[in-house]
């Protein structure tokens, strides 16, 4: 039997402290899962999953509504972190603008934790995902945009950057996610020359891997694919390594993300 937080091949934040490390958040000192101790020999190498669930909020900021939904604080220690990223990815991109590129100029970003934050939609299934949960929750809500990252697309936009979405997210979910992207503020073209979603039912001839795909060759894959339609990716964003990893982009940005690890 799989641990109640894994789900869909993410590792959540129940699983492993290793989560935080390679999310690049605090780490948890004594009692955290070495690199050399992957499998965990005693319980001190574990972490307390309430502790870790305390610090994630913590770090976001929870701040709950007379409805008892959670959001994070646009004050908090990660509103400051993405901050900090946004700000660097405007300075690259407002430099990389005036330079020649080997194609039209373009960034790629992917949705959830990058473009759209799940922190509600987290604590409101209590960290632990699954495809009928995220549907559900889709369908009648919207999740915030991650702080910022609105303004950063609008403003590269308008730089004259195509902006183009690829997310894991199933084919089925486009136009719960089309619609959340417009409702939050992200006024660029979402058309599905500008969203890629993952269908495993019909998938693109450009992807060798069909309805296989690991993460990173289902994301490198569809970067290749739009630099093949005459684009020079400058900037790939993502909160996950396996959204950045594989080539096909000039630069990566990392948005933080302790809640899940997707390989």
């Amino acid at each position: 039997m799989r641990h109640p937080l894994l789900s869909r091949r993410r590792v959540r934040v129940g699983a492993a402290a290793v989560t935080a490390v390679v999310a690049g958040t605090a780490a948890f000192g004594v009692g955290q899962a070495t690199a050399e101790h992957s499998v965990p020999r005693t319980d001190k190498e574990v972490p307390n999953l309430t502790q870790v669930q305390d610090k994630i909020k913590a770090y976001y900021g929870d701040t709950v509504t007379a409805d008892g939904q959670h959001y994070a604080s646009p004050r908090s220690n990660y509103a400051k972190q993405v901050r900090g990223i946004t700000d660097s990815a405007r300075n690259y991109l407002a430099k990389a603008a005036g330079k020649k590129h080997h194609g039209k100029p373009a960034i790629v970003l992917d949705m959830d934790d990058t473009t759209l934050l799940t922190y509600n939609y987290e604590l409101q299934v209590g960290f632990h995902h699954t495809e009928a949960a995220q549907d559900k929750y889709l369908a009648s809500k919207d999740m915030a945009a991650v702080f910022g990252m609105d303004r950063l697309v609008n403003w590269a936009r308008g730089k004259g950057y195509e902006v183009f979405f690829v997310t894991g997210r199933k084919e089925a979910q486009r136009q719960w996610s089309v619609r959340n992207l417009k409702n939050v503020g992200y006024k660029v073209p979402l058309d599905r020359t500008h969203v890629y979603l993952k269908d495993k039912k019909n998938p693109p001839s450009y992807l060798p891997c069909g309805a296989n795909c690991t993460t990173v060759q289902f994301k490198s894959g569809t970067r290749k694919h739009i630099e093949s339609r005459g684009y020079d990716i400058v900037a790939n964003f993502g909160d996950q390594y396996s959204d950045l990893n594989g080539g096909y982009a000039d630069k990566t940005f990392k948005l933080p993300n302790p809640m899940y690890f997707l390989p």
